[in-house]
């Protein structure tokens, strides 16, 4: 990316930078003099927000703000300023479905516009400053550049260890799954999954029967105490289309229910492979449903 003065920043300085705002509706920590600055600043932008949230609006915005970091690995950043809660909340939903690369470019956008309202800010501040020695007296301007790389300096205040993790992070496996049991009305946990992809000879598997060496195993997984499965295939921003088939182990879980296993056959078009395709099983012993989600 290139900003001012054709100056370049690589994606640990601008996670370094997002690190260091609050989530919306959190006020930041006040460690250190940029940090207390930094605090200040985003207490006054975000004063809008806070003023027009509902306590039900500020655990929306909680439960979505920590969905947001755990698939793209760094806090949901905008400029906040004059904006209501309402109106963040559905931003924030709006820009959850973007491809990882999108919305990290999208947040740097939205850094860029806090940081240039801040320094706005900071010169007229210091504009307006009273003195005794002139009636019409200007910024100081040695002040003034001290000022700027403390609050820039805020930004970036954070390991680049942490900055890296989370870069690596960004990105999230193509295709997820979870396992509900609805007669239960909980999580099933400790059922096998295994996720294929067809590589047969012909496009897609015959209905009346597939060779058994045209599914190849794509990864395993046992779902965990949410119902949720690890990781069945590796983090990536896109998937290669084909057919894909997810299998469950739901006799070795329910044994005394009307089906041995469940496998749920599904298609990802080659204008979807930037997608994300979460396929759950919701089962019970003598039913079982599924959707795709995302």
């Amino acid at each position: 990316m290139t900003g001012a003065g054709s100056i370049k920043v690589d994606v640990n300085g601008w996670l370094e930078a997002f690190a260091a705002h609050p989530a919306i509706g959190q006020t930041a920590s006040s460690s250190g003099q940029g940090s207390k600055i930094g605090a200040q600043w985003s207490r006054g932008e975000q004063s809008t927000a806070l003023a027009t949230a509902t306590d039900s609006t500020l655990q929306e915005l909680l439960e979505w703000n920590a969905r947001y970091r755990e698939k793209f690995g760094f806090v949901f950043l905008i400029c906040a300023s004059g904006r209501s809660s309402p109106e963040i909340l559905a931003e924030l939903k709006k820009r959850f479905s973007n491809r990882p690369i999108v919305e990290f470019e999208i947040a740097a956008q939205e850094q860029m516009k806090v940081t240039e309202l801040r320094l706005l800010k900071l010169i007229q501040t210091n504009s307006l400053s009273p003195s005794t020695a002139a009636p019409h007296p200007t910024p100081d301007v040695k002040k003034m550049e001290e000022d700027r790389v403390t609050i820039i300096g805020g930004h970036l205040a954070g390991a680049s260890d942490a900055a890296a993790k989370k870069a690596s992070q960004a990105a999230r496996p193509p295709i997820t799954t979870h396992v509900l049991d609805v007669a239960k009305g909980c999580p099933a946990a400790g059922v096998d999954v295994r996720l294929e992809m067809w590589m047969g000879n012909h496009p897609y598997p015959s209905f009346e029967g597939s060779a058994a060496d045209g599914w190849v195993l794509q990864g395993y997984s046992v779902t965990d105490t949410d119902g949720r499965s690890g990781q069945l295939m590796g983090k990536a921003d896109s998937v290669k289309p084909g057919v894909y088939r997810i299998s469950f182990n739901t006799g070795k879980y329910c044994s005394n229910g009307f089906f041995p296993y469940v496998s749920i056959l599904f298609e990802i078009k080659e204008s979807q492979k930037f997608e994300h395709f979460h396929v759950p099983l919701l089962f019970s012993p003598f039913s079982f449903t599924t959707y795709r989600g995302s």
